[in-house]
């Protein structure tokens, strides 16, 4: 209910590989919500064969899953894009 992602989806992993945690820290990506600064955008073209479509991730939606409930891993993100979704992460925590 409300508005939380629905169906599989790509997620950008948001925790260290230094913090070893039976869970993993994501934020879910969406191609139908609007990039702003809660959601900063990636350009997944050159990893994934995607047709131009504007992907964002929701940083206000990051939650601990289970790295069994992962698929293939699709990327990396560029160190720009990086900048901004940890401005983002920031900002929903607090930290600025």
């Amino acid at each position: 209910m409300g508005h939380e992602p629905r169906g599989p989806r790509y997620a950008v992993v948001l925790q260290t590989g230094a913090v070893n945690t039976s869970t993993l820290i994501v934020a879910p990506t969406s191609t139908s919500a609007a990039p702003g600064l809660l959601h900063p955008k990636l350009d997944m073209d050159m990893d994934m064969d995607m047709d131009g479509t504007a992907t964002v991730v929701l940083v206000e939606q990051m939650t601990a899953v289970d790295p069994g409930r992962l698929g293939e891993f699709a990327g990396r993100v560029d160190p720009e894009e990086w900048t901004d979704i940890e401005h983002a992460v920031k900002l929903v925590l607090g930290l600025l």
